[in-house]
């Protein structure tokens, strides 16, 4: 009888040009919660492959339960009782949460073809029952909110019995409330014996959650240590290979004039009377909580989410953005928050992605001319320290991180003047959040005026210059970094609703 639900052994996996996995091992427990943690680009995603049949292993041994596995498919992986809660949820937000739940392994009344709904959507009920969701299983996913929706995600692996649930990066899209129900919802699974290998770079929940953790670095299997011996400064040594002394690497610069003015933004249900300044050479924090209107107020200043009436006035001269264009033209740039969805061509080279920004300073003609592309690529791969084997490397093999810095990268190469941040290290390692803010720190010393939003409330005190709090699609105050009630708890009370 083995001691283990999953272990790895040796396992090395090779991509051209990468090795990936590098004599990896790993053992999980019946009933633990084993945190996964490494720089974007160590491993994570390539291991989460292996053991859920994505990739196949080039040498080494995989186990479930003690026997020897080789999955050929996903298929196999979920078949010997393995399941996985991706960070891009794999929901089709027009069916149903039973049809969701259900899909690939629906349930067909005896001797017929027809699709036995009653026993699904009861079994769909007790699933989510079960999760602590008490919720209209014959409901669209897309009715709900994201919560919800990884609850189903999770029903998925539930209802297969699985052995071992990896969830990678599942707090990433989540408000407060929710993190708090699926953390409820994994300690639960644990009490039934169910493996969980939590896979998350937020360090404080590693710490609330997990019994042990392993930490990789380029491929390999640096340390795994129950979690109670570790603390931030040892995770942090053994994830990078070197002390952060500086997490948050501030830097003092001489604020400037203003550069983005907004006067009463409007926009039926969503935001109201939205009025704030931003300076040249300044960092200004938005904070709140999710569904505060944070997003949508950078859309707007962007030309991309629709507003019934407000001015936008640069370096004090009044504008007229309609469209993503009007704002490149008034040198604005917008790192969103989905960059897969959003931010990136993922099935195209880094070289082309860094390009799409300001396509007029890559042409010579009717040409794209490769040699300036070249040239200015291979700079944002080495100033951006973007991990990739080469310029051509398609962005949708790089790991989170590295595509971040793409997306940076080519708001960069349009020369912008404001650059709005939102969300900039979601799902990001902290070596890696790190450059970025070394990234910000660089623009605004060139005089560059830096928007961030963040859900983080440590990344924006520890880099805002000053800090709008927004609730409910309004502005609820400022508050300056030289405040003496700049804090969290001050932050906090402003997106709950109290005046700064």
């Amino acid at each position: 009888m083995t001691d283990y639900v999953v272990e790895l052994k040796n396992v090395t996996k090779r991509f051209p040009g990468v090795v990936a996995l590098n004599n990896m091992s790993l053992q999980i427990k019946p009933g633990e919660i084993h945190g996964l943690i490494g720089e974007n680009g160590a491993g994570k995603s390539t291991l989460i492959k292996v053991l859920t049949g994505v990739h196949s292993a080039d040498e080494g041994e995989l186990f479930v339960g003690g026997e020897r596995q080789s999955f050929k498919s996903p298929n196999d992986a979920k078949n010997a009782g393995i399941a996985c809660v991706y960070q891009e949820l794999n929901i089709i937000k027009l069916l149903s949460i039973t049809d969701n739940i259900f899909i690939n392994k629906t349930i067909r009344k005896k001797n017929s073809r027809i699709l036995d709904y009653s026993e699904m959507h009861k079994r769909a009920h007790e699933v989510m029952l079960s999760l602590g969701q008490d919720v209209n299983e014959k409901k669209p996913c897309g009715n709900f909110g994201m919560g919800i929706m990884q609850m189903v995600e999770i029903a998925k692996a539930v209802l297969i019995d699985a052995k071992l649930i990896i969830m990678d990066e599942p707090t990433s899209s989540l408000g407060e409330k929710e993190v708090e129900q699926l953390m409820a919802t994994v300690r639960m699974l644990k009490q039934k014996g169910v493996a969980i290998l939590f896979v998350s770079h937020k360090l404080e929940e590693l710490f609330e959650l997990c019994d042990r953790v392993t930490v990789m670095r380029d491929g390999e299997h640096i340390i795994t240590e129950e979690i109670e011996n570790m603390d931030n400064d040892k995770l942090i040594t053994a994830m990078v290979g070197r002390t952060l002394d500086n997490q948050y690497p501030k830097i003092d610069v001489k604020k400037g004039k203003v550069a983005l003015k907004v006067e009463n933004l409007n926009s039926t249900g969503v935001l109201h009377d939205i009025s704030f300044e931003a300076y040249h050479g300044e960092i200004l924090g938005i904070a709140g909580l999710v569904g505060a209107g944070r997003t949508e107020t950078c859309q707007a200043i962007f030309g991309a989410f629709p507003i019934d009436r407000g001015d936008v006035y640069i370096d004090e001269k009044k504008v007229t953005i309609r469209s993503p264009k009007d704002a490149v033209r008034n040198r604005i740039a917008l790192l969103t928050e989905d960059r897969k969805g959003q931010g990136l061509v993922l099935s195209l080279g880094i070289d082309t992605n860094l390009i799409l920004g300001n396509m007029k300073r890559f042409t010579k003609g009717m040409w794209l001319n490769k040699n300036i592309i070249k040239e200015i690529g291979s700079g944002n791969i080495s100033d951006f320290k973007i991990k990739a084997p080469s310029l051509k490397t398609v962005v949708g093999q790089l790991s989170g991180g590295n595509q971040q810095k793409v997306v940076i990268g080519k708001w960069i190469n349009t020369d912008a003047d404001i650059y709005i941040f939102d969300e900039p290290t979601r799902g990001i390692d902290v070596g890696a959040k790190v450059e970025v803010y070394n990234i910000m720190n660089k623009l605004v010393a060139q005089g560059k005026c830096v928007i961030m939003v963040s859900s983080e409330l440590p990344e924006v005190l520890g880099m805002s210059d000053r800090v709008i709090v927004m609730r409910e699609g309004r502005i609820m105050g400022e508050i300056d970094r030289n405040a003496e009630q700049f804090s969290q708890e001050t932050i906090m009370k402003a997106a709950w609703g109290g005046r700064l």
